[in-house]
């Protein structure tokens, strides 16, 4: 399964520039690429004051606008977050978008980022992340701020996720608890971590790059650095399931003590 991830410099409240970028970067995709994954907050990055003018009216726009690209181009869409906007409130909202252009899979950001005083601007996901399916494969999504809850990518991995998507705007200054979280979520799960960073920055805010895929031994797959670009991976599962069954760790657990 080959996988393509957008480190993009995401434009700070300009919804329609970002949507065009995003419709090239789609276009440029190589036929065999099976999924394209987009990282956190596209479609408006962090203007989080502006979000009651800029997010998306129930999706009204965002989402017809995927699963047109979807379909068209027969590519599953992990279409990182939006800010999305329902009567008076305002989610970060993942989509997950299959290759019949059907949205499959929403997940509304749980842990809101308390040194960006998210919560004064955002509500908080009332049910946490749920598994889906694509090519009879088991995945999921979190997204940013929720790497650093374990217990949020565990719970996906007891439902047998193989596969957890992490859209993120994670900041340049703590890149580094950036790897070190998303390699010990892969080998405590023994799940390939997908890690959509953007770059750039959003008013103060410099966010880090450093896209990357760790395997479900905690080995690096491959990573991008600081500029914009594209990564493309491919994932073996045969090799996974040899790493499950050399250390059957969910065998292992005592649901008994914790």
């Amino acid at each position: 399964m080959k996988i393509a991830l957008y480190q993009m410099h995401v434009i700070p409240g300009k919804p329609e520039e970002n949507m065009q970028k995003i419709s090239q970067w789609f276009d440029q995709l190589s036929e065999e690429i099976d999924i394209a994954v987009l990282p956190e907050m596209w479609n408006t990055s962090y203007r989080l004051s502006d979000l009651n003018q800029l997010a998306d009216e129930e999706g009204n726009v965002i989402i017809p606008f995927l699963k047109k690209k979807a379909k068209a181009l027969n590519k599953h869409i992990i279409a990182g977050s939006i800010s999305y906007k329902k009567g008076d409130e305002i989610y970060n909202r993942a989509l997950v978008i299959n290759k019949e252009g059907k949205c499959i899979n929403t997940y509304d950001k749980a842990h809101l980022v308390p040194m960006l005083n998210e919560h004064h601007f955002l509500t908080s996901g009332e049910k946490k992340s749920t598994v889906y399916q694509l090519d009879e494969i088991e995945m999921g999504t979190i997204i940013c701020y929720d790497l650093r809850f374990p217990e949020l990518s565990r719970s996906l991995a007891l439902e047998d996720a193989k596969v957890i998507f992490v859209p993120a705007q994670w900041p340049k200054s703590r890149i580094d608890h950036w790897k070190a979280l998303l390699r010990a979520r892969a080998i405590e799960n023994q799940v390939y971590m997908i890690a959509c960073n953007s770059v750039g920055y959003c008013d103060e805010s410099e966010f880090g790059g450093n896209s990357l895929v760790y395997g479900p031994d905690g080995s690096l797959i491959d990573s991008l650095y600081y500029d914009e670009g594209t990564l493309i991976v491919d994932l073996d599962f045969d090799a996974q399931e040899q790493i499950r069954e050399a250390i059957p760790i969910f065998n292992s657990l005592r649901t008994d003590l914790y």
